[in-house]
């Protein structure tokens, strides 16, 4: 079998999808991206076929190796994404090969379902537990919030407060028979992390989410041994590499994001390397349908699994598409917090071409939002 071609289709809300063709007749999906920098990533899939063309797409691991290091300049976002959504679609094309899902490939399933969690939005307290509550009646045992828009780099009094009040809301609609996680997506420096994680101890936590921008891993250690609360990091962090420094400053939770960090390959083994630190995987997820169907896969073949994310309900973009754009949206259907084990071959999803490339003929140049601090200057999404 040979790989004769590609296409790659920009479909909304934010999302750019990959499919590989072989002279057999069958075809892998992948979802490189880089949100906001979709079409950076595009060029650079294009430029990484022109070694794939004639390749045989069975040789994932050979193809992952010239791709990550034949190139002279390793990793980072658009290189490592570029790959990872190659790699999910070679996955794909092995899974239909020999009649089974990935997770069968790398092993076979650990477990027969995998936990959830749904996102909690709003602009209160009270609106944050409506949307909690709503979670709950669909059957969330887990959700996840940012509890706090942009902040100063050192916040006033008030925004503890605000944000101890939002995460308080959660926990009462929810009860204690539940988990919530926060996110506090970079906003922190690590004396803000320090300095507001003991007031949110009380309130139990399952984990805390990027208390620090990855630029200040460095950190991580110090904000690590200031709570009793799990720290978690690692959804731009693209490799192994990147994930050895955290691993040892004692995070609780690693977040590599499968179509950012070297796809199923490279994601494996940063699960492999989390073993190693006793640190569990919850893999960031809030794309599109093939990035998730990847993500179950491995879900179902790690021993050191938490909870996966998922794009239905995220706050800042339309997901109806995590739907729209498979065949059987039920392979996406949550009961009581989890979903069962996919059986289908690949990733275990068949696209729904057509609406695919229905939405590619509108596209999208989908951009990252910006925000400010109060003097002007440019603040931490």
């Amino acid at each position: 079998m040979k790989i004769t071609g590609f296409e790659l289709f920009f479909v909304e809300p934010r999302w750019l999808f990959l499919r590989v063709d072989t002279d057999e007749g069958l075809s892998g999906w992948g979802e490189p991206i880089v949100e906001g920098r979709a079409h950076t990533v595009a060029t650079c899939v294009e430029e990484m076929f022109d070694y794939l063309i004639g390749q045989d797409p069975a040789r994932i691991e050979e193809h992952w190796q010239v791709l990550a290091k034949g190139g002279f300049y390793r990793g980072g976002p658009v290189l490592m994404s570029a790959l990872a959504g190659i790699d999910q679609a070679l996955w794909d094309i092995a899974g239909k090969t020999h009649g089974v899902p990935v997770h069968q490939l790398l092993g076979g399933h650990v477990r027969d379902r995998v936990r959830m969690y749904g996102w909690v939005g709003g602009n209160s307290p009270e609106e944050i537990a409506e949307s909690a509550t709503a979670q709950v009646e669909k059957g969330m045992t887990a959700v996840k919030l940012n509890p706090c828009g942009h902040l100063e780099p050192l916040a006033p009094p008030s925004a503890i407060h605000e944000i101890v009040d939002n995460v308080t809301a959660v926990r009462e609609a929810i009860g204690p028979d539940r988990d919530l996680a926060l996110d506090f997506h970079g906003r922190f420096s690590g004396a803000m992390s320090r300095r507001v994680l003991p007031h949110l101890e009380p309130l139990l936590p399952l984990f805390v989410e990027e208390p620090v921008l990855p630029e200040f891993t460095q950190d991580l250690g110090d904000v690590a041994r200031a709570t009793s609360i799990p720290i978690a990091t690692g959804e731009r962090l693209y490799s192994r590499w990147d994930f050895r420094s955290v691993m040892a400053d004692g995070i609780a939770v690693a977040q590599p994001d499968i179509s950012h960090a070297g796809g199923i390959s490279e994601t494996r083994r940063i699960a492999a390397l989390a073993e190693v630190h006793d640190v569990l995987l919850a893999p960031h997820c809030p794309l599109g349908p093939i990035a998730l169907a990847a993500s179950l896969q491995l879900d179902f073949a790690i021993p050191n699994f938490l909870i996966q994310e998922q794009n239905l309900g995220i706050g800042y973009n339309d997901s109806s598409g995590l739907r729209g754009y498979v065949a059987d949206p039920d392979v996406f259907t949550v009961v009581d917090g989890y979903i069962e084990r996919p059986t289908g071959l690949g990733l275990g999803i068949d696209i729904d071409e057509q609406a695919v490339r229905k939405a590619a003929e509108r596209g999208h140049r989908w951009r990252t939002p910006m925000s400010r601090n109060a003097d002007g200057s440019l603040a931490s999404w």
